[in-house]
C-alpha cells in the first residue's frame, strides 16, 4: 500500500521480512511464529511501545494490519510462508508508569471505546482474512509471554497456577509463550478442573498452523528453496532506503526548499548524542542490521563535517560538553543537530514521565544561537517530543522528525536534507504540550473528552486543546491542491420497517444500527483532483476525513480513507476514493452499537469540506 505515515509498501516490507525469515528457518537459524504487528492504538504519547505501532488512529492500524499480514503470511493459498500475528488484544497500551505496572493494572474500558477504538484493528485481522493468534479455520491463540503465569502470580485472578492454566485453555488459549502449560496442565486435568478434549483442541489448532507452514513437508514445502543468499539482497537493502525515506516527515521548514546546499555549505557541524549511533536507528524488537549508515557518515558523503556531542547520551544529564558544541556551530557554514531518544528512554516496561527534552533544550537553543549559518534540528525517536521552544526559534531553519529510521536512516536523512529525496511522510499520533499531560493519567482509558472532570480527552479524534504537532502533519518541499472533481452530496440508507423502534422520528433522526441496513451494498465514491502546484516533484498523501453531523457525537473528525500518489512539478493526478458507509461514516455510541448518523456529514480533504446528507429509507418486509 504505500503507507502514508511510515514504511514504504506494508506488503512489500513485510514480503521481504518473511523471505529471510524463512531462509534463516532453513538454515537452521530462526522460527517462523513472528508476533507481528502491533497493532494497539498509540494512546498516549508516553508510551514506550508506542514506537512499535502504526500510531494513534484505528482506520490506519486496521489497513496497516492488513497489507503487512498478507505479506507476512505469504500468497500460496492455505499455506503460510510465517505465521504472523496481531498483538497485543485489546487496549494495551501501558507498561510501568507511576508506580503502576503492566502486569496489575485494570483497564478499565468502556463499550464505546472498544468497539470504537481499541477493538477495530484486530477485528480487520480477523475478518480480513488474517490471523490474530486466533480463531477457528487452521488458527490458533497464543499468549504474550508468561501471560498464563501473571494471571496466578500478579493478578491474583486464579487461587492456583493449575487454575490458571484450566482457565486459559477453557477460554480459547492454544499456545502459552512462557512454562505454565506445560508445567501446569497436567495437574489440572488430575485434578479434574480441565477435561483432556481442551488440551486436544488447543494442540489440534497448533499442529494446524504447523501443517499450514510445512513444517512436515520436508523439501516439497513451497519455500524450500530460501536460503542464506536470500538475505541481505542489494534490493532487499534499497527497500530499507526507501522505508526510511518515505518515513521521515518535514515538520518545519522557514525556506523553500530544501535546508541545506552543498554549495552554499561546504561545512557542517553535526551535534548531538544520536548523529554517530547504530543500533538506536533500527528501535527495539529488531534483527542484526545488514550493516548501518550513521547520520554522520550520510553527511560526510555529501559535504566536510566537524562532529560534536554536546551531550554524552540523550539524557543529556549535564551542560559541561555544550561550550565546545557552540564554538563548533561558530565555524561552520551550517549546524545540523540529531537529537532525539533511544530504548534508555522509551522501551517496553520503561513509560516515559513527560515528553520534555530536559537539557536537550539547552543545547538546541545555545547552539542554534551560536551558529553562523542555517541549523537544522533532527529528532530520531518513537514517541513525540515537546519541542514548542523550537518552533519559536528564529535560528532553527528546518526540523525534521526521522523516527527510529532503521540500517539506511543516515542515508536517508541526509537525501532529505540536501533536497535529494522530498520528504512525504506524515506523523501518525498527535504531538501534545507538555502540559496536556498533567490533565491525562496514563492509567484513564477513555478516549472522550469530559469537561465535568477537566479530561481533555485523547487523540486527534476527541481531543480539541492546543498541540505541538497535529496527527497527519508533515510538509515537502513543493505544493500540491485539491479539488473535488466529482462526489455525492446525498445518500440513502436502507432500514426494514421491522427494526424500528417504538420511537420511529428518534430513531430515524439520531441513526441507524449498521446492524439494521444493508452495509455490503453501500458503497460511495470521491473523484478527487490533486496537482502538484510548486518547483520539485514530490511524493503526496491525499487524506480523507469524516466528521459527524454537528451537535450529536463526540468525534472531532475521523481518517476514512486516504492514498499516496508521486508526481512531477505541474503534474495532475484523478485520486478515486472508496467510502464505505458503515465503516468510514458510523460512529459508535456509549452502548458500543455501531450506528450510521442521520445529516449532514463533512468530509475533509486538504482545505477542502465537503457536505453529504445521509438519509433513512424504510423498506417493507414483503411476505
Amino acid at each position: 500500500m504505500g503507507d502514508i505515515f511510515g514504511p514504504a509498501s506494508g506488503v512489500s516490507s513485510a514480503i521481504v521480512v518473511s523471505n529471510e525469515a524463512r531462509a534463516m528457518y532453513n538454515g537452521g537459524m530462526a522460527g517462523l511464529t513472528f508476533w507481528s504487528l502491533n497493532v494497539n492504538i498509540f494512546r498516549d504519547p508516553r508510551w514506550g511501545r508506542g514506537q512499535e505501532t502504526t500510531g494513534e488512529d484505528p482506520t490506519l492500524a486496521a489497513r496497516y494490519a492488513v497489507r503487512y499480514v498478507k505479506g507476512l503470511q505469504g500468497n500460496e493459498g492455505n499455506r503460510l510462508k510465517v505465521a504472523a500475528c496481531c498483538k497485543h488484544y485489546t487496549a494495551y497500551d501501558l507498561d510501568n508508569w507511576n508506580g503502576v505496572n503492566r502486569h496489575s493494572f485494570n483497564a478499565k474500558v468502556s463499550k464505546q471505546d472498544l468497539e470504537d477504538t481499541y477493538n477495530v484493528p484486530f477485528k480487520a485481522c480477523v475478518l480480513e482474512e488474517l490471523s490474530l493468534m486466533k480463531f477457528p479455520d487452521n488458527r490458533y491463540i497464543v499468549s504474550d509471554c508468561d501471560s498464563v503465569g501473571v494471571m496466578y502470580t500478579d493478578q491474583h485472578y486464579t487461587a492456583t497456577p493449575e487454575d490458571a492454566a484450566t482457565e486459559s485453555i477453557k477460554a480459547g488459549l492454544d499456545l502459552d509463550c512462557g512454562p505454565s502449560l506445560a508445567v501446569y496442565t497436567e495437574g489440572a486435568i488430575k485434578q479434574g478442573k480441565l477435561k483432556e478434549v481442551g488440551v486436544d483442541g488447543a494442540l489440534a489448532n497448533t499442529i494446524a498452523v504447523q501443517m499450514r507452514l510445512g513444517m512436515f513437508d520436508g523439501t516439497k514445502q513451497p519455500y524450500a528453496n530460501l536460503g542464506i543468499h536470500d538475505v541481505c539482497l542489494m534490493s532487499s537493502n534499497q527497500l530499507a532506503l526507501e522505508a526510511a525515506r518515505q518515513g521521515i516527515a518535514l515538520l518545519e521548514n522557514d525556506g523553500q526548499g530544501p535546508p541545506l546546499s552543498t554549495a552554499r555549505h561546504r561545512t557542517v557541524v553535526v551535534i548531538g548524542p544520536n548523529p554517530d549511533v547504530t543500533v538506536t536507528m533500527i528501535g527495539n524488537y529488531a534483527g542484526i542490521a545488514c550493516g548501518y549508515t550513521t547520520p554522520l557518515q550520510g553527511i560526510e558523503r555529501y559535504v566536510k563535517t566537524i562532529h560534536q556531542v554536546g551531550c554524552s547520551d540523550v539524557s543529556c544529564k549535564g551542560n559541561q560538553l555544550i561550550g565546545p558544541a557552540e564554538k563548533a556551530a561558530q565555524q561552520a557554514d551550517a549546524t545540523v543537530l540529531v537529537m532525539g531518544l533511544d530504548q534508555s528512554i522509551e522501551a517496553e516496561e520503561r513509560d516515559r514521565a513527560n515528553v520534555e527534552p530536559g537539557h536537550q533544550q539547552e543545547l538546541i537553543s545555545r547552539v542554534a544561537k551560536s551558529s553562523k549559518g542555517p541549523c537544522v534540528l533532527i529528532i530520531m525517536s518513537g514517541g513525540p517530543v515537546d519541542i514548542t521552544f523550537v518552533k519559536k526559534d528564529s535560528h532553527i531553519l528546518a526540523i525534521i522528525w526521522a523516527r527510529y529510521p532503521g540500517q539506511a536512516g543516515g542515508t536517508a536523512i541526509v537525501d532529505v536534507l540536501f533536497g535529494t529525496t522530498n520528504p512525504g511522510g506524515k506523523l501518525p499520533m498527535t504531538w501534545y504540550p507538555q502540559e496536556y499531560l498533567a490533565k491525562v493519567p496514563m492509567t484513564n482509558m477513555g478516549m472522550r473528552a469530559d469537561p465535568i472532570h477537566n479530561y481533555p480527552g485523547q487523540t486527534y479524534r476527541f481531543y480539541k486543546g492546543p498541540v505541538v504537532y497535529p496527527f497527519g502533519h508533515g510538509l515537502s518541499y513543493t505544493t500540491f491542491q485539491h479539488s473535488l472533481a466529482q462526489a455525492p452530496t446525498s445518500l440513502s440508507v436502507p432500514m426494514l420497517s421491522i427494526h424500528l423502534e417504538n420511537n420511529n422520528a428518534t430513531t430515524l433522526i439520531n441513526g441507524v444500527r449498521v446492524s439494521h441496513t444493508k452495509c455490503s451494498t453501500l458503497f460511495t465514491s470521491l473523484h478527487i483532483n490533486v496537482e502538484n502546484t510548486g518547483t520539485m516533484d514530490g511524493t503526496h498523501t491525499t487524506m480523507v476525513f469524516s466528521s459527524p453531523p454537528e451537535g450529536k457525537w463526540a468525534t472531532n473528525k475521523q481518517l476514512v480513507a486516504f492514498q499516496k500518489v508521486h508526481m512531477m512539478t505541474g503534474g495532475f493526478q484523478r485520486v478515486t476514493v472508496d467510502i464505505h458507509v458503515c465503516k468510514h461514516l458510523s460512529v459508535v455510541d456509549r452502548f458500543g452499537i455501531r450506528m450510521v448518523p442521520m445529516g449532514e456529514h463533512t468530509l475533509h480533504i486538504g482545505d477542502v469540506k465537503h457536505s453529504l446528507a445521509i438519509k433513512p429509507t424504510i423498506e417493507e418486509i414483503k411476505y
